[in-house]
């Protein structure tokens, strides 16, 4: 039986699964590297490769709502977005609110997970951990690893000739990007456009002599301001929406989702995208479109070769004297204290069962926690993932034998690429695994049973947006003050704006009520289809 649990890293994950473990009765220890918690959130100016952290700048790319605890929301005066030095207070409220500092070793770095000799019956590791120097070892009945996935700057250079041999100029990856003052008045090249890139080009436009962005992939650009000012995730992340994808066929949807990101402006006409490609990324960013509108940032394609200055790309233009090359490639995971046959069989996030568990050990007391990429918070995934593992460990829950685990590992497993270079984007729909994960745990709300017991409460979960609250209305670590939450979210997003107040009131929520009466006879025909159904398919009523 469980009963002492590993947990490994002190961020977002780290804190949860520490909470969730001692909900469950359980004794976690949480080894921590770093003087303090908060993972990447905690800003530093140290760039070593042990040092992941966010630029200085930063903002979050999901809305407050979406992004908290499922049973801790942020402070109602907290603004939507959130700068690092908030997020991170948020997390010191929430360890101080559970008192969870207590169970966590800070500036002791694991060395080690081995299974002990007896692990087919007995399902324990041994845990070798270093403190200034000195290395103990400990045994404990189950392991949550809550690294993530942001542990080591991935660097294709065999991808672009010339770099390493030829270029003068300076090289980094972000990982090493802190603030603006290095490139002040300087030529940079910017390769990568996720999220970091975008982000990274626009701050350095400020500065920076020129700046090009480089890409190979179609992208298209959202804000994180949507209809009426109110938070894009909070608009569009919500079960209705979530239901129409899943209704509709995808060349539908797409050619929906298309028009309405045109709608801001036609992504084509900047080189960005065309409503023909079907491989595309989906970035945040408000500022972006403006500076290459403006020419403070200049977008080409994949870079073909480095001269000792110069870029030379694909479609055979140059971009001359580059001062600077920076690198916004992403991150490789990596869980170097696992022993290696454990190790070697995580791949990436496919390679485990839900995306959690390796499925080929005689016992499921390991637990690979936020090693996933979602459409919405992965903060909040995190959380989930923690509140399942938990129940599991402590028996709550119970998980199918390691061979149909494997089967099922396989079957949704793609085939090997041949390119090694190609990276494939392992995205998941925000609403789609939580529900996955919450429905293991037993904790996924049931509209239909909500709509005959508490039609407002109903009505706001599926029409409204698909806050983690939901997750804490039924079920073990039900919490008293989901509905209230659910129900006042719209008031937190708008309290942090009352720093002026008008005359003439307006709304608290977006105009979704009209819209719940008009489309309600066809949500319920589709709830009694299904339910009678199930076999069609997944449900948005179960």
């Amino acid at each position: 039986m469980v009963r002492r649990v590993a947990v490994i890293g002190a961020g977002a994950g780290g804190l949860a699964s520490v909470k969730c473990c001692l909900d469950q009765g359980l004794e976690p220890t949480c080894f921590e590297s770093s003087e303090d918690i908060g993972g990447v959130w905690r800003y530093t100016d140290s760039t070593d490769n042990r040092s992941i952290s966010v630029y200085h700048s930063v903002i979050t790319n999901t809305s407050k709502e979406m992004s908290c605890f499922s049973d801790f929301p942020f402070p109602e005066d907290f603004p939507s977005y959130l700068p690092h030095g908030l997020v991170l207070e948020y997390f010191r409220m929430y360890a101080r609110h559970f008192d969870l500092l207590r169970h966590v070793r800070f500036q002791t770095t694991v060395v080690s997970v081995r299974r002990r000799p007896d692990f087919t019956s007995s399902g324990q590791w041994e845990v070798v951990t270093e403190t200034e120097g000195v290395r103990e070892s400990h045994v404990f009945d189950a392991v949550m690893v809550c690294t993530g996935h942001y542990q080591e700057p991935y660097l294709p250079l065999a991808s672009f000739p010339g770099i390493e041999s030829r270029f003068k100029g300076q090289q980094l990856h972000s990982q090493e990007y802190r603030d603006v003052q290095a490139f002040r008045g300087k030529r940079v090249l910017v390769v990568g456009i996720g999220n970091t890139g975008g982000d990274l080009s626009v701050e350095l436009s400020r500065v920076a002599a020129k700046v090009f962005l480089s890409t190979r992939s179609n992208t298209w650009i959202i804000s994180r301001v949507s209809d009426h000012g109110f938070p894009f995730d909070m608009v569009n992340t919500t079960r209705f929406n979530h239901l129409l994808e899943w209704l509709l066929p995808s060349a539908l949807t797409r050619r929906i989702k298309f028009r309405k990101f045109n709608s801001w402006f036609n992504h084509t006409n900047y080189g960005l995208a065309s409503s023909k490609s079907h491989k595309f990324k989906l970035i945040v960013n408000e500022e972006l479109p403006f500076c290459l509108l403006s020419g403070t940032v200049v977008l080409k394609p994949n870079v073909k070769e480095f001269t000792e200055s110069s870029a030379v790309f694909e479609d055979g233009t140059t971009a001359e004297n580059i001062d600077v090359v920076l690198f916004a490639t992403g991150y490789n995971f990596s869980f170097p204290f696992l022993e290696e046959s454990v190790r070697s069989t995580i791949h990436d996030n496919r390679s485990l069962y839900k995306c959690i568990f390796p499925p080929q050990l005689e016992k499921p007391t390991l637990a690979i926690i936020g090693l996933i990429q979602l459409t919405g918070s992965i903060m909040v995934g995190s959380e989930m993932q923690a509140r399942w593992v938990t129940g599991v460990f402590a028996g709550w829950n119970k998980l199918p034998p390691p061979s149909r685990m494997m089967a099922e590992v396989l079957k949704t497993k793609p085939p090997e690429k041949r390119n090694p270079h190609e990276r494939e984007n392992l995205k998941m729909s925000f609403i789609s695994y939580m529900d996955k994960i919450a429905a293991c745990a037993g904790v996924k709300p049931s509209v239909l049973r909500l709509l005959l017991t508490d039609p407002q409460l109903a009505l706001a979960i599926f029409f409204g947006p698909c806050s983690p609250y939901q997750y804490r209305l039924e079920g073990r670590g039900r919490w008293s003050g989901a509905r209230a939450a659910i129900l006042t979210q719209w008031q937190r997003v708008l309290q942090p704006l009352r720093t002026r107040v008008l005359g003439d009131s307006s709304n608290s929520s977006p105009g979704w009520c009209w819209m719940c009466l008009l489309a309600l006879p066809a949500a319920l025909t589709a709830g009694f289809l299904f339910s009678k159904y199930p076999q069609a398919g997944w449900s948005p009523w179960a």
